[in-house]
C-alpha cells in the first residue's frame, strides 16, 4: 500500500508539473526546467553521500574501534539481505541517525553520540533496522526522483518572469502569478507527504528485520524528546539534510508541521504497536540471537 501511495504522489508531481509548465511557460519552459532540475538533482544524488557525512563530520568505525555497534548493524545487515553497509559515528548530543548512498552497494549508516549514549542494545538494533529498510527500499532514488519534479516546478515559476504569459494560457497572467506561487508549494506539500510515506514503510520493514516492532517504537519516543530538548546545530544550518535523519532533527514551529517531512512519532509508534499481533513469531530477544560480543550494560557496550 506504501508502495502504491507513493507511486500515486509521484504520478500527482509528474502532473502538476506539466500543468504548470504549459501555464506558464508553455511547451519549452518545461522542457528547460525538467532537463536542468533533472541533471542538478542526478549530480546532487550521486555525490549527496559522502558530501553530507563530511559535512556532520561522521567519523567511519569498525569492529575494533566500536564492537558492539558495529556487530549490530553487521547482524541486521544480514537478516536483511544486504551487503554490509559503512557504518559511522556522528560527535553530536542530539540522539539521531540516517544511511546515505547510491544503493545497497555503497551504502552507509550513521548514529549520532547522543543515540549511542540513550539508547540501549535493543533500541539501537530497532533504530538501524530502520535505516537499512531504508538502503533496501532504495528511499534515497524515490526522494531524487521528487525533488527533480519538485525542483522543476520552482524553476518553472521563476522562468515565467523571462518567459512572460504564455498564449495559450486561458487563465491570463492573474492565472500565471496564482501558479508562480501556488504550484511550488503544493510541490513541496506532495514531496514531503512522499517522504512521510517513506519512513512509514521503513519502519514496518525495519521492525520486520529486527523482528521487534516495540524495539523501534520505544526508541522513536526517546529520539523525540531528545530532539525537541537538544539543538542540532549543524542540521539548523543545513535544514535541507533534515529529511534523512530517522526524527526530524530541526525545531519546526505552528505552520512548519504543514510542510514536515517527517509523520507524527505518535503515529509511527502507533503503527508499529498494531504490528505487534500481526507477528505472532515476536519473542523477548527477538528472532535473531544476541552476538556473543555483545553483553548487556545499561547503555549498550559501543559507549566509549
Amino acid at each position: 500500500m506504501n508502495y502504491l501511495r507513493t507511486a500515486i504522489l509521484l504520478a500527482v508531481l509528474t502532473a502538476l508539473f506539466m500543468t504548470a509548465g504549459f501555464l506558464l511557460a508553455g511547451e519549452g519552459g518545461m522542457l528547460i526546467a525538467l532537463v536542468v532540475a533533472t541533471g542538478m538533482n542526478l549530480f546532487a544524488w550521486w555525490n549527496s553521500g559522502d558530501a553530507v557525512l563530511r559535512y556532520y563530520r561522521a567519523q567511519e568505525v569498525d569492529a575494533r574501534t566500536h564492537p558492539g555497534f558495529h556487530a549490530i548493524v553487521s547482524r541486521l545487515a544480514q537478516q536483511a539481505g544486504l551487503p554490509m553497509p559503512r557504518v559511522y559515528v556522528i560527535d553530536n548530543p542530539q540522539p539521531n541517525a540516517f544511511a546515505t548512498g547510491r544503493g545497497p552497494e555503497n551504502a552507509a549508516v550513521a548514529a549520532t553520540t547522543g543515540l549511542l549514549r540513550t539508547l540501549n542494545e535493543q533500541e539501537v538494533a530497532g533504530v538501524m533496522a530502520h535505516e537499512l529498510a531504508h538502503v533496501r527500499n532504495r528511499d534515497t532514488l524515490i526522494m531524487t526522483v521528487a525533488a527533480t519534479i519538485a525542483g522543476a516546478i520552482s524553476m518553472l515559476a521563476n522562468f515565467a518572469l523571462f518567459f512572460g504569459n504564455n498564449r495559450n494560457n486561458p487563465l491570463g497572467f492573474v492565472g500565471v502569478l496564482a501558479m508562480m506561487i501556488l504550484a511550488p508549494l503544493a510541490a513541496l506539500l506532495v514531496q514531503s507527504a512522499i517522504s512521510r510515506g517513506r519512513e512509514y514503510e521503513a519502519d514496518r520493514a525495519g521492525a520486520e528485520i529486527c523482528g521487534q516492532p516495540l524495539w523501534l517504537a520505544s526508541a522513536l519516543v526517546k529520539l523525540q524528546r531528545g530532539a525537541e530538548a537538544i539543538d542540532n546545530n549543524a542540521a539548523e544550518h543545513n535544514p535541507a539534510t533534515a529529511h534523512m535523519f530517522i526524527i526530524n532533527p530541526l525545531h519546526a514551529h505552528g505552520i512548519d508541521g504543514l510542510f514536515s517531512t517527517h509523520p507524527p512519532t505518535e503515529a509511527r509508534v502507533a503503527r508499529l504497536q498494531a504490528m505487534v499481533d500481526d507477528m505472532p513469531s515476536t519473542r523477548p530477544d527477538g528472532p535473531w540471537s544476541r552476538p556473543s560480543s555483545l553483553p548487556r550494560t545499561p547503555r549498550g557496550p559501543w559507549e566509549r
